[in-house]
């Protein structure tokens, strides 16, 4: 049986670190910043034991020239294993606030100075043309470390349907701006707004006083029954085309009310597809 082998990739700050932990947590035999070089010898000898039926590797900029490597060594291995790369994004803004919180250096970032935002638009030239060929884009702007490695486990595990597509519902707040990589996306301004209401202002959507204050009034309604049929219409459609990773962006003003509340709903109402569903509060805090 040929191993699966998941190759972990993307931008410096993006999570890769929090990603290989979470497929080594799925049950996957992990190795980080190995030598492009090294990859097939390495799969080779761990393919040959026969209790090592994942595998899962972590590569960036940090190991020197790999992109200069890295075509001729990923077009064998995928003839010879079942090889997918995942390839973690981010937002500029994020990665530098990432950096800034962390106080380490970025890999391109030269000893003695301090551009990172310079040296974050070098790497995003460098890895464009690998982030084209990836079979996964994840951007992980809008996760915290916990909800990242929730959904690389649901991804991969192995617990999950593995023939699901993954649904990712997020909540968010357009005072925030909206998340990159935002499938279908819609806006829930229209509704009224429960921070105006004194005893509803310092809950969230996920409180139940909250969700009967929005869902009472006869446009969330009629919005819930019109989403509803849309994403009953859409996910089989987007299933029989292989489509395995869709994602659905709700947002509201500020990110605390309206839309986690419908991002809930939703994921109620749609659960009984073949799905694998994460949601994701970005702004509910």
């Amino acid at each position: 049986m040929k191993p699966t082998i998941v190759i972990i990739t993307g931008l410096s700050g993006s999570g890769k670190t929090v990603a290989l932990r979470a497929l080594e947590d799925s049950g996957f035999f992990c190795v980080d910043n190995l030598p492009v070089t090294l990859i097939d010898s390495f799969v080779s000898t761990t393919a040959k034991n026969t209790d090592i039926t994942k595998i899962g590797i972590g590569i960036d900029i940090r190991e020197k020239g790999f992109l200069a490597e890295i075509d001729s060594v990923l077009l064998p291995l995928r003839r010879k294993y079942n090889v997918e790369i995942v390839f973690l994004d981010a937002e500029k803004d994020i990665l530098l606030r990432r950096f800034k919180e962390t106080r380490r250096p970025h890999p391109l970032t030269p000893s003695g100075e301090s551009d990172i935002e310079k040296a974050i638009g070098i790497e995003k030239e460098m890895l464009l043309p690998l982030r084209k060929e990836t079979d996964r884009i994840i951007d992980t702007s809008s996760y915290t470390p916990h909800q990242l490695r929730h959904l690389i486990i649901s991804l991969y595990s192995g617990h999950a349907n593995t023939n699901a597509m993954t649904v990712t519902l997020i909540s968010f707040g357009y005072k925030f701006g909206i998340p990159q990589n935002i499938d279908l996306l819609f806006d829930a301004r229209f509704i009224p707004n429960p921070n105006f209401v004194p005893e509803l202002k310092e809950l969230k959507g996920t409180d139940m006083a909250v969700q009967k204050f929005i869902f009472r009034k006869p446009q969330s309604e009629e919005f819930m029954e019109r989403i509803t049929g849309l994403l009953n219409f859409l996910i089989p459609l987007y299933m029989s085309e292989g489509k395995t990773y869709l994602t659905i962006g709700i947002g509201c003003t500020g990110g605390k009310h309206r839309s986690p509340a419908i991002v809930e709903k939703i994921a109620a109402l749609i659960k009984d597809h073949p799905i694998d569903i994460n949601v994701v509060h970005r702004d509910m805090s």
